[in-house]
């Protein structure tokens, strides 16, 4: 299985003093040389990390292919055409979100997603949408001709965060964290089940599935064995763990869990 390191939070870190560095540039050597297959930015609106320079430094000097996730909105379908990333990974934005919270909608007409879809197919960059796990947002992929589809895996990652006890209570109410362990277990399940389920009728549909989103050291043993997806973008965790093992060894723990 093939693993995009997303370097966002590496720009958390500096934007959070408000300094130089340290600068997202200095880490494509190492996700290279660790393994890595394919470098993932998030270009957001509000530029609360990435910013526009970062983008076009790394697409331009990155030996790893680089996806770059952005809003559909038009200025941001600009930047991307102009910097003609590997990859752009169409997904949804709120100004007050910590993080992602949900797949993009892609069903119904969607004109503002058509569009970006065109005109970055007309520069011959793949595109791929960041989609709940739903058999309605898989069709309409299909319907939108796109090549990728990434699955939104924070349902799966909160639920096993409340069945093991790492979760902090900020994030559910207490009725949530209080289920049986039991019943997380069976949700869990379902859960694992229902991507296992999308992913093969995706790759059925001439889709290509990539999935992220809350996935770190410890839950991804069980996506990795759904062997319809072909890529993990996972960020925060490993830029995590390398406070503490260095960045190369941090990859390269996520490779090793990630060989079947």
């Amino acid at each position: 299985m093939k693993l995009g390191v997303n370097i966002d939070h590496i720009a958390v870190l500096r934007e959070a003093r408000r300094v130089a560095d340290p600068d997202p540039l200095d880490a494509l050597s190492i996700c290279k040389r660790a393994g890595a297959d394919q470098i993932t930015i998030h270009l957001r609106e509000d530029r609360r990390h990435m910013q526009d320079s970062d983008a076009k430094n790394i697409i331009a000097l990155s030996a790893l292919p680089v996806n770059l996730e952005c809003a559909i909105e038009p200025s941001m379908i600009d930047i991307a055409c102009a910097l003609r990333p590997h990859r752009v990974t169409l997904v949804p934005e709120k100004r007050e979100e910590v993080t992602t919270e949900g797949g993009l909608a892609v069903t119904g007409a969607q004109p503002k997603l058509k569009e970006a879809i065109r005109r970055l197919e007309e520069e011959e960059i793949e595109v791929s949408l960041f989609i709940d796990p739903t058999l309605e947002a898989v069709r309409a992929a299909v319907d939108l001709h796109v090549e990728w589809i990434e699955f939104h895996t924070g349902k799966y990652a909160n639920i096993y965060a409340m069945l093991y006890g790492n979760l902090a209570k900020t994030h559910h109410t207490i009725k949530e964290l209080e289920l049986p362990r039991k019943v997380l277990k069976q949700m869990l399940d379902d859960e694992l089940r229902n991507l296992r389920l999308l992913s093969c009728d995706a790759m059925e549909l001439g889709l290509k599935v990539a999935a992220g989103h809350g996935l770190n050291y410890q839950n991804v043993k069980d996506i990795v064995e759904i062997e319809t997806i072909e890529e993990l973008n996972i960020g925060q965790s490993i830029i995590a763990r390398s406070v503490y093992t260095g960045l190369e060894q941090a990859i390269l723990d996520m490779k090793a869990l990630l060989i079947r």
